[in-house]
């Protein structure tokens, strides 16, 4: 197997571990999500909360491994866009999801010490509570991060047509609705709960299962790669005139 097919695999794999990891973390913590009393619901699933978190950190540290993975083949192509691409994706949004998992420790933490407060007033806790789990609701800044980093990486995919077009098109497009339903979140237009919210999500999520399939089954175009791989030499360098045309 090539060392291109290899890699394919293992995106499309780091792909589908992401995402059943991020549905995981969901059905972890949804009893808590969806309580009325965090502060007496998160003591009543503390295991859920702690696996819900690691199930988020395993989502992050998945999909951050994505860029990295697919930058020596990137670079060939764009070596600036594939660094901002490891940066976007691999740093930034790697961060937001420790984040997220802080966030949910964090709302544990507190849980406890409102169980073992006693007689202090709730409204005592209410407030940072509040802010934690709608940080994990919310994540606006994830949103805005995870929507520049499929734009640069579906670019790159459209442009080196390392995938079939209408894949890495339909990325591209199915950008701006998982944005405006991010950004529609943080103005409190749209709940983040709400079947507006996921249906704006499904079409990119839904690319990149597709996509996800496609790398693992068919991998990438062969001439793609080649031309890339055509375009510096074994050092990484640029071919200078002169060499091409003795080489011809």
């Amino acid at each position: 197997m090539s060392t291109n097919k290899k890699t394919a695999r293992i995106v499309g794999a780091l792909y589908v571990a992401g995402t059943a990891a991020g549905a995981l973390s969901l059905v972890a913590t949804g009893p808590v999500r969806n309580s009325t009393d965090y502060l007496v619901s998160v003591p009543a699933n503390e295991t859920r909360v702690v696996v819900g978190a690691l199930f988020v950190l395993i989502m992050g540290l998945a999909l951050a491994m994505v860029p990295v993975v697919m930058f020596p083949i990137l670079r060939k192509h764009n070596e600036a866009l594939a660094l901002g691409y490891v940066v976007l994706r691999g740093g930034l949004e790697a961060v937001c999801y420790i984040a997220i998992a802080t966030g949910w420790l964090l709302l544990l933490a507190l849980s406890r010490a409102y169980a073992r407060a006693g007689g202090l007033d709730a409204s005592d806790f209410q407030a940072p509570g509040t802010v934690l789990l709608e940080a994990n609701e919310i994540g606006a800044v994830l949103t805005i991060v995870f929507c520049l980093g499929a734009l640069v990486f579906n670019y790159l995919l459209y442009r080196t047509k390392l995938v079939p077009r209408w894949l890495s098109g339909w990325g591209l497009l199915a950008v701006a609705p998982y944005l405006a339903a991010g950004l529609s979140s943080m103005f409190g237009i749209v709940d983040a709960l709400s079947p507006t919210y996921a249906t704006l999500n499904l079409p990119l999520a839904l690319q990149e299962m597709v996509l996800a399939v496609w790398l693992i089954v068919k991998g990438f175009d062969p001439s793609a790669t080649a031309s890339g791989s055509a375009e510096v030499n074994p050092g990484g360098l640029e071919r200078a005139p002169l060499e091409q045309g003795a080489s011809s």
